[in-house]
C-alpha cells in the first residue's frame, strides 16, 4: 500500500480534489520512464501547466496523459473520474448511475456513460490466465421479467422474439481463485464447450452438475458430476462457490442496478468479477490495479446504445 494515497472514499475525494495530483497520478501510471509521445514515441517534451498537457520537441505535435485511455476527449475533470473509478472498483454489490451523479455533480446521463468506460477497463486484468485445479462451471439465467416492463417495449419484444427470454451467463470459478464469466446465445454443448475451453487449462479438474452440455468438454478434464437430484455435496464435488457467486452477482443488478438491458449484461459481468478478482485487495490497491487497466481502450456513446454482444 502506498502512504501517499488515500485508503477510503473520503480520502480520496479529498485527495482527488487537487488537480496536479491527479495529473502526477496518470502520467506516473502511463509512463513510468516519463511521457512518451503517442504520435513519434519520442520523449523529449514541454509541458503546457495551463492547459495540462504536454508538446513533443521532436514531431511539435500536442498530447495530454488522458490520450489513449478511457478517459480521452472527455470534457470530465479527473478528479471526478478517479472518485467514480473509487466508487465502482470498491462498492460490494456495485453503485448506480444516479448515485454517481449526485456524489460527482454531473447528470445522470454522464454518469451512465463514464461508469461504462470504466467497465470497459475493468475487462482487463488476469483474464487472459486460464484457470487450473478445481473448476467450479455452472450457467445462470438473467433478465426476462415481463412485469417490470414498459407496455410499448413489452409489445416490441413478444413480436420480434416472441417471448421474454433471459439471458445465458456461464460461470467458471478457480476455488480459492479467480471467476470467468461469458453471456451466451443458448447454453448448448457447443457454446458451453467453447467457453470451458477457452478458460481452463486442459486436465484440470472439472466440476459441474448432472446437465447433459458439459458430457462433451468434460472428456478433455477429470470431470466431476454433482446430482442435484439426490445431493448438493458429495465429499469435494459440488458447485456451492459459483452458485454463491452467482447470489453476489444477482443481489448487485435487483438491489443496485435493478434491471439491465441484455446488451450491457457482459459489462457488468466484468464489473463483478474484477471486484472478486480483487477481493483480496484493499480499497486502495482495486483503484490502483482499475487504474493500471485504463490504456488502450474507448468506447463511444453510440456504441452503448441498441447493440447486443453474445458469445
Amino acid at each position: 500500500m502506498n502512504p501517499t494515497l488515500p485508503t477510503t472514499l473520503q480520502e480520496a475525494i479529498q485527495y482527488f480534489a487537487d488537480p496536479q495530483r491527479c495529473q502526477d497520478l496518470l502520467s506516473a501510471m502511463r509512463w513510468p520512464q516519463g511521457p512518451v509521445c503517442p504520435s513519434c514515441r519520442s520523449h523529449e517534451h514541454g509541458f503546457v501547466k495551463s492547459r495540462a498537457i504536454y508538446q513533443c520537441k521532436m514531431c511539435r505535435k500536442q498530447y495530454s496523459a488522458k490520450v489513449g485511455t478511457i478517459f480521452e476527449d472527455s470534457p470530465i475533470k479527473l478528479d471526478k473520474w478517479f472518485c467514480a473509478l473509487w466508487m465502482i472498483t470498491n462498492a460490494k454489490n456495485g453503485v448506480s448511475s444516479y448515485e454517481v451523479a449526485r456524489s460527482l455533480g454531473v447528470t445522470q446521463k454522464t454518469a451512465w456513460f463514464m461508469m461504462h468506460r470504466i467497465r470497459l477497463a475493468l475487462q482487463h486484468g488476469s483474464i487472459d490466465r486460464k484457470l487450473m485445479g478445481d473448476v467450479e462451471v455452472d450457467e445462470t439465467y438473467i433478465g426476462g421479467k415481463a412485469r417490470n416492463m414498459h407496455s410499448d417495449k413489452r409489445a416490441k419484444l413478444m413480436k420480434n422474439e416472441g417471448s421474454f427470454r433471459k439471458a445465458v451467463v456461464v460461470g467458471m470459478l478457480e476455488r480459492k481463485g479467480e471467476v470467468r464469466t461469458a453471456v451466451l446465445r443458448t447454453a448448448s454443448e457447443k457454446l458451453l464447450g467453447k467457453s470451458v475451453r477457452e478458460h481452463v487449462v486442459p486436465g484440470s479438474n472439472l466440476i459441474t452438475d448432472e446437465a447433459a452440455g458439459y458430457t462433451k468438454v468434460g472428456r478433455e478434464y477429470a470431470h466431476k458430476v454433482i446430482n442435484h437430484a439426490e445431493t448438493y455435496v458429495k465429499g469435494n464435488v459440488h458447485t456451492n462457490s459459483i452458485e454463491n457467486y452467482w447470489s453476489l452477482l444477482k443481489r448487485g443488478i435487483k438491489g443496485t442496478y435493478i434491471s439491465v438491458e441484455p446488451f450491457h449484461l457482459f459489462r457488468y459481468l466484468d464489473e463483478q468479477a474484477f471486484r472478486f478478482n480483487t477481493r483480496k485487495d484493499n480499497d486502495q490497491g482495486r483503484f490502483m490495479a482499475a487504474l493500471s487497466q485504463i490504456s488502450g481502450k474507448r468506447v463511444q456513446y453510440r456504441e452503448l446504445i441498441g447493440q447486443t454482444t453474445w458469445h
